[in-house]
């Protein structure tokens, strides 16, 4: 066989992304190529003409093959870029998506002291808001004490562990205090839904933190109905929805007493934050 260089080994692993259907085949094959050679994407033009080693050729190819297989890149990684950061993830965790960056801008709006966030799986959304909030301090549950083990290794990897408390709980079960500003991105997506989603999301996203097993408001009822209990006078509510939540969510808000409702749109024009503001003690 003749000498193979690093450009050919890219172009046969786009070939097998693109032939199994992969969107995106080009990125993903450069993310691994990458990963492989231990540098950043953005750098392997220089590689390119180079030949390739045998180790490394070896090393690509389970890689692309488990990625073909659907296998997302972020779970064979084992890390997902989100806000100004990377974070870990695991089979344990919701990879994090780049919808959710509109919760952290929304909240960076108002700067709060005191954050409390609810499921908060690999943890990119407190530790994002922390790194943003040097004097801030959050609280950061989850029911899963294996997504809190993973969340409290990315605590350390972006320097905020001091001034983050994790709890293992289910919503407010284990909480106490009052906060600034409360922060989620619960399950939402309906048991009637889980059929239609991808198979990169169906096989290896924990089904604990896609779906509430109902109609994919149940977690909604249950966070604002109790937030009030647990925010400051003029605190804060913002939960991440689907696209085709936005009314639902704002009526449950509304029903709560909460005022200033909002719903933002994401980078693609869909409904994803609804926000409120904590009713006026009575």
């Amino acid at each position: 066989m003749s000498p193979q260089t690093y450009d050919v080994l890219l172009r046969q692993a786009v070939r097998d992304l693109s032939d199994a259907g992969i969107d995106g085949a080009p990125r993903d094959a450069r993310l691994l190529l990458a990963h492989v050679l231990g540098m950043a994407p953005g750098r392997l033009s220089v590689v390119l003409p180079d030949q390739a080693d045998p180790a490394h050729i070896a090393t690509l190819a389970p890689l692309i093959q488990g990625r073909a297989n659907g296998k997302p890149v972020s779970h064979i990684l084992g890390r997902k870029a989100f806000w100004n950061g990377e974070f870990e993830v695991t089979p344990d965790t919701l990879s994090p998506r780049p919808d959710t960056e509109t919760l952290i801008e929304q909240a960076l709006k108002r700067e709060s002291s005191t954050i409390l966030d609810l499921g908060t799986g690999t943890g990119c959304i407190a530790i994002s808001l922390l790194q943003e909030w040097p004097r801030a301090r959050a609280v950061a549950c989850d029911i899963s004490t294996a997504a809190l083990d993973v969340a409290a290794r990315n605590g350390v990897a972006h320097g905020v562990a001091e001034r983050l408390t994790l709890v293992a709980s289910d919503w407010f079960g284990a909480v106490t205090g009052r906060f600034d500003l409360i922060v989620s991105n619960p399950p939402y997506i309906a048991v009637s839904e889980m059929a239609g989603l991808s198979r990169e999301v169906r096989a290896h996203d924990p089904q604990l933190a896609l779906t509430d097993g109902g109609d994919g408001l149940g977690c909604y009822r249950v966070i604002v109905a109790q937030a009030a209990d647990h925010l400051v006078p003029n605190g804060r509510l913002m939960v991440e929805i689907g696209a085709k939540q936005g009314a639902a969510v704002q009526a449950l808000f509304a029903q709560a007493g909460f005022g200033d409702i909002s719903c933002t749109q994401d980078m693609e024009g869909r409904d994803r934050v609804v926000a409120g503001t904590a009713p006026q003690p009575r």
